[in-house]
């Protein structure tokens, strides 16, 4: 397709600007998005003809190669393998060669694999920048997708573009937050000129203004639909084929070109379009298989259809579907036939059991063996997607009822996991048909239970998940608890949007059933279930060993914790409803740390969130945005793993008002329509902390009173003392009392320090007299031995407020002083706003905070210059911040300059109080040795120090 001759010029100039930056060393990323033919691939390619000096690597999504874990990957990094797989270290080498089947092993952790990748794209662009273009994207298979997502976020200071197009007007979510970039059609002079360039007769104006109506400027159809039509029909429009849409329009096109080729040429076009690794040899075998010649290429090629060379490529992809869609059902299993037989079953079993089980129509234990087996190797290599494709081809070709029922289930589950449960539904509906067996049965139901929860109305019912389980319990009885715990959670999560009794009967059922299954509680899990049942039948206070035994089962260091970790974010819900800080701390850093390890993504932004939320009563908002800046670039405006808490009550901390409104309109909307009213108590949650910064007290108030009225579990703990505050501020203190009084008794159950001192704050703004300033001076005493320092801080402040009104003034200033350094200290605007007034009515001006060295970094460098402060080289860091190792050093410069220091023991010197979560891990292994010297080789001072703008191809200080 020739465009240059009807320019995109402002589009054009974005795509250029990219390439330059990575010419002259800079990285980046854009998502070109537009309908099908519209001219994406041709814009990419007038920008890569007139951008020189980059290395260019290529990849496409396949229509029939969307659930083939990594082939799209594979095929953008294989050029680099040879050269540059070597380089990387050996954990992220591994994860690379167990994903492209180099080798066999475990399933590699996706951001070990994302950063060996990524390894190989760095390694290389210091020899030439890089430009990756990604045609296709919504055919990419997800693990592809994901991986190069992963990339194309990490790239700023890399000489590495990433050019991605994707048919459609919507953003896929993987690439949600990079820069974008629509094409529309061309403007009516272009389209018009084009149509005409292409016409070898005359066209009547009435068809001639039809077609370009019908194009809607859309590039490809203007050079196609003409070619379709006959002398007559351009003079006379008979037999305009308007009744199909514009894509279909098109793809009949091709598909009237095919008829007229010689049958050769059909069938090789056909094996081409069934083998979308585009490997000429593998066609070229096939072709010889079946007796066709190198002569059958010419005329696919004359017509325009297919490009062999050093890859098999097709003109558009609406050409594969064509010929592949244009072909019967028994040509089709024909050409899968013979390239299953050509493809070598000891280099490449997967795709050659993949041609198979598209190459036979009855059942056939054999194949169905086969597929099962590349299940088996896609799951162990992380390619969730493709082993359930294997699965669903598997169950289709299984003979045995039994077996295929139980096959069916497995390929529902892993379908369920990779989030199309439109399959997995189908998939179950075959389990449930195979012979009986209670045991299938019971996991059935517990699968489809799961499944209307994720993808249902918005209404949480826990009654089939409870069900299911109990079936479950004589066959499996941990698989049957764990049912039996998401039934309970399901309840809790509904909250006010449930039914009122929801959450109690649910546990009253519980009860019952375990009493007929009778066990001691063996398991963390099953603590945890014990004491939340405990909770909700019992009371709070009795409960109260009940939860501790169940978060002291969690912090214990044991194979059994790590096999539940997908419930320590609950534990440490339950640590929060105890205040118990250090715990809920502890736990939340290793539920990051377990997440990582294993690669479950998914499961990363909640767990970043809670701890996050610690760091934030700790007065560490910058630790806090840092941690919730990495959620944003894994979740980018979702939300699948539950609303971000910590994002809201940092903003809430922060006095950002538009934030939280913008905020909280997203998180009630999909609360709303998921039935999980515990998000909208996190909504009021935080706006009772931002409204009492602010001073809207009324505001305040209401929020606080609406969350008191439902017991959920962890987010009471910290909303009473607002109420409290809201009350104290705004006379309703009588209405305030009952819920200090419930305070007071689960406090006083509690007896941590955090607990105590919560309660005396809440109790001082409701009592009159002398006796005030004592409980203000216990909260006080108390929050000081916690780390919970932004509390702290607010004592400070409200006992310095009551002295004022009590015309204390002097005692007051010293309070108030101390609570406005602190908290304009840790960035709590509305807070520290109040301070100052106060000040200012004591007659003194408030001081300006003194700015500490964190304070002059982003996010990003504060992360990056901790893990270095504490030892970490630059390949650490990069490995645990999943950058490339150019990107610490670009960061580190920026750190360097900002801090006006020269070396990393300098660094060291400042104390940034590096978090324990936040060193560098020991069992990481990404790179050998890690000793932190600030001399070795590839993290020398002087490449970081004296390096004030990147490396460019030819530069002598590259050597």
């Amino acid at each position: 397709m020739q465009l240059l001759k009807y320019p995109r010029t402002a589009e054009l100039a974005v795509v250029e600007r990219t390439l330059r930056a990575t010419a002259s060393g800079q990285g980046g990323a854009i998502v070109i998005r537009g309908e099908a033919g519209i001219g994406k691939t041709e814009l990419i390619e007038q920008a890569l003809n007139r951008t020189e000096g980059l290395r260019r690597l290529r990849t496409a999504g396949r229509e029939f190669e969307t659930e083939l874990a990594f082939t799209a990957l594979h095929e953008l990094c294989q050029p680099l393998l040879p050269p540059f797989l070597e380089t990387l270290p050996a954990p992220q080498r591994t994860a690379v060669e167990v994903a492209f089947a180099l080798r066999d092993g475990t399933t590699p952790d996706p951001f070990r694999l994302g950063l060996g990748v990524l390894g190989l794209l760095s390694a290389a662009a210091q020899e030439q920048p890089i430009v990756c273009v990604v045609d296709d994207v919504q055919w990419l298979d997800q693990a592809s997708a994901q991986a190069l997502s992963f990339v194309a976020r990490r790239i700023e200071h890399d000489p590495i573009a990433v050019l991605f197009a994707v048919r459609g007007h919507k953003m896929p979510d993987l690439l949600g937050g990079l820069p974008e970039l629509t094409l529309t059609g061309l403007g009516q002079k272009d389209a018009l000129a084009l149509l005409t360039s292409r016409l070898r007769a005359p066209l009547d104006e009435r068809i001639r203004d039809q077609i370009l109506a019908e194009a809607r400027g859309n590039p490809l159809a203007l050079l196609e639909l003409p070619r379709n039509l006959g002398a007559v029909e351009l003079a006379g429009g008979f037999g305009l084929p308007s009744a199909l849409p514009m894509p279909a329009r098109i793809e009949a096109g091709y598909r009237e070109r095919l008829a007229s080729l010689p049958e050769d040429t059909r069938w090789l076009l056909l094996l081409a379009a069934a083998e979308p690794l585009g490997d000429p040899v593998l066609l070229w075998w096939a072709a010889e298989e079946m007796g066709i010649g190198s002569e059958a290429a010419d005329a696919a090629e004359a017509a325009g259809l297919l490009d062999i060379g050093v890859r098999v490529r097709f003109r558009h992809p609406l050409v594969r579907s064509a010929i592949y869609r244009a072909a019967s059902a028994e040509d089709r299993r024909t050409a899968h036939r013979v390239l299953a037989d050509v493809t070598d079953p000891l280099v490449d079993p997967d795709r050659r059991a993949w041609h198979r089980g598209q190459s036979v129509l009855l059942p056939d234990e054999g194949i169905a063996a086969d597929l099962e087996q590349a299940a088996d190797r896609a799951s162990a290599r992380g390619g969730i997607a493709a082993a359930a494709e294997f699965l669903k081809r598997c169950t289709a070709l299984t003979p045995d009822p039994a077996r295929r029922a139980d096959r069916a289930l497995e390929a529902a589950r892993l379908k369920h996991w990779s989030g199309d449960n439109e399959t997995a539904a189908g998939l179950l509906a075959t389990a449930k048909a195979g012979p009986r067996d209670d045991r299938r049965q019971a996991l059935v139901d517990l699968l489809a239970a799961q499944i209307s929860i994720v993808s249902g109305p918005g209404v949480m019912d826990p009654a089939p998940l409870l069900d299911a389980a109990r079936r479950l319990e004589a066959y499996d009885r941990p698989k049957a608890h764990h049912g039996y715990l998401e039934a309970f959670v399901t309840a809790m999560r509904a909250g006010r949007l449930g039914p009122p009794e929801l959450l109690a009967d649910t546990a009253r059922q519980l009860v019952k059933t375990l009493e007929e299954t009778p066990g001691e509680p063996s398991t963390p899990q099953d603590l945890l279930l014990k004491a939340l049942i405990a909770r909700e039948i019992d009371g709070y206070t009795a409960a109260v060993p009940s939860l501790r035994e169940a978060v002291g089962a969690f912090l214990t260091e044991s194979e059994q914790v790590g096999r539940y970790h997908n419930w320590i974010a609950l534990a440490g819900a339950v640590a929060m409803d105890l205040w118990q800080h250090d715990d809920w701390r502890t736990m939340s850093e290793r539920q990051v740390l377990l997440v990582r390890r294993t690669g479950a993504l998914i499961a990363l932004p909640g767990a970043l969130h809670y701890l996050a939320y610690a760091h934030v009563l700790a007065g560490e908002f910058q630790d806090a945005e840092a941690l919730i800046a990495e959620a944003a670039t894994l979740d980018p405006g979702t939300h699948p793993s539950g609303p971000p808490f910590a994002d809201l009550a940092l903003r809430a901390w922060r006095g950002d008002q538009e934030g939280i409104a913008a905020l909280s309109e997203r998180i009630i909307d999909v609360a709303r329509k998921s039935g999980e009213g515990h998000g909208l108590s996190v909504v009021d949650g935080a706006k009772a902390v931002l409204y009492n910064g602010l001073g809207r007290y009324d505001d305040a108030y209401a929020a606080a009173a609406e969350v008191c009225q439902y017991d959920e579990l962890g987010f009471l703990a910290f909303v009473p003392h607002e109420l409290a505050e809201a009350a104290a501020r705004s006379d309703r203190q009588r209405l305030a009392e009952p819920v200090v009084e419930r305070l007071i008794e689960r406090t006083e159950r509690s007896g941590t320090d955090l607990a105590i001192g919560l309660q005396m704050y809440a109790r001082a703004l409701l009592t009159d007299g002398p006796s005030a300033e004592d409980l203000y001076q216990k909260a006080i005493d108390r929050l000081s031995r916690t780390r919970a320092t932004a509390y702290l801080a607010r004592a400070h402040l409200v006992y310095g407020e009551w002295l004022r009104r009590a015309a204390r003034r002097g005692e007051a200033r010293v309070q108030l002083r101390i609570a406005y350094e602190r908290l304009a200290g840790m960035g709590a605007a509305g807070f520290a706003e109040r301070a100052a007034r106060e000040l200012s009515a004591c007659g003194e001006r408030p001081p300006r905070p003194a700015a500490l060295p964190r304070d002059l970094l982003t996010p990003q460098e504060l992360q990056i210059a901790r893990l270095v402060a504490g030892g970490a080289t630059s390949k650490e860091a990069a490995a645990q911040l999943f950058l490339s190792p150019r990107t610490v050093h670009a960061h580190l410069r920026n750190i360097f300059k900002k801090l006006g220091i020269s070396s990393r023991l300098q660094l060291r010197d400042l104390r940034l109080d590096l978090p324990e979560d936040c060193r560098p891990d020991a069992d990481a292994g990404d790179t050998p040795g890690g000793t932190g010297d600030p001399r070795e080789p590839d993290d020398r001072d002087d490449e970081v120090v004296h390096e004030t703008e990147p490396k460019v191809p030819g530069d002598p200080r590259r050597s």
